[in-house]
């Protein structure tokens, strides 16, 4: 038997609801809500042949703990996503797109890393097991339905995951603030990684090293940097809009 997680949120229920209906076990939606988003999100669990249980704002919180559930929480089958950073790149149709994530412990700030993972074609994010964010529903719900399509990989060693990349080819671009080349000033369209620490402290220094190059975000206005999950967002972007360009 598949194990079991929640879902809660409009977005993150009818993503999965749109992708593999049959995996939820489970829905139930705030008995009092009767608004034009309620109803189009009833129709589609009803189209999807999934039953839908009426129930108080008590039982959603007791449900979704202090995590904000819009009045929807869902019990699903985890959906099976590659293990390993192998099963990843053994079934890419186009050079890998990664993002490496090296200390990021906000289920929020992961949840977001995903929407954008999502959003510009990456293949997957990967992580180290220790001092990182778990996939949890609440990362998942800021994933909007990205936890459903970017798989999340945690590896035991980052530096040795690091080295096995670059083994096979996958050209590792780190972001730090005193790096002397922009992203602008770069080839991007070949497969790669972004390396990406959290805001603040940035990456490890064995990470940093085991990086192939060393790049900075343009910054023109006074502050002096971003958010993990928007810096994901610039890189990402700029990756996958030399790719459009390169054909």
């Amino acid at each position: 038997m598949a194990a079991r997680q929640l879902l809660h949120g409009f977005h993150a229920v009818t993503a999965r609801l749109k992708r593999a209906p049959d995996t939820v076990r489970e829905l139930y939606v705030a008995e009092k809500r009767n608004d034009a988003r309620a109803k189009a999100f009833l129709q589609l669990a009803k189209a999807q042949g999934v039953r839908v249980v009426a129930v108080s704002q008590e039982r959603l919180q007791g449900l979704a703990g202090r995590a904000p559930h819009q009045g929807v929480v869902a019990v699903v089958d985890e959906l099976p996503m590659p293990q390993d950073i192998d099963s990843v790149l053994d079934d890419l149709q186009e050079p890998p797109l990664l993002l490496i994530l090296d200390g990021v412990t906000d289920p929020h700030n992961l949840g977001a890393c995903l929407r954008v993972a999502d959003a510009f074609g990456a293949h997957a994010i990967v992580a180290p097991k220790d001092h990182s964010a778990p996939l949890t529903d609440v990362a998942a719900k800021a994933a909007s339905g990205a936890a459903e399509t970017v798989p999340y990989v945690l590896v035991t060693n980052l530096a040795r995951s690091l080295r096995e990349l670059q083994d096979r080819n996958v050209w590792l671009v780190g972001t730090a603030a005193d790096a002397e080349d922009s992203l602008w000033d770069i080839r991007l369209d070949a497969g790669m990684a972004w390396v990406l620490g959290a805001e603040g402290s940035g990456m490890r220094r064995l990470t940093r090293e085991h990086c192939d190059e060393l790049v900075r975000i343009p910054m023109f206005g006074t502050v002096e940097s971003l958010n993990v999950s928007v810096s994901a967002g610039v890189c990402l972007a700029e990756s996958r809009r030399q790719r459009v360009k390169a054909g």
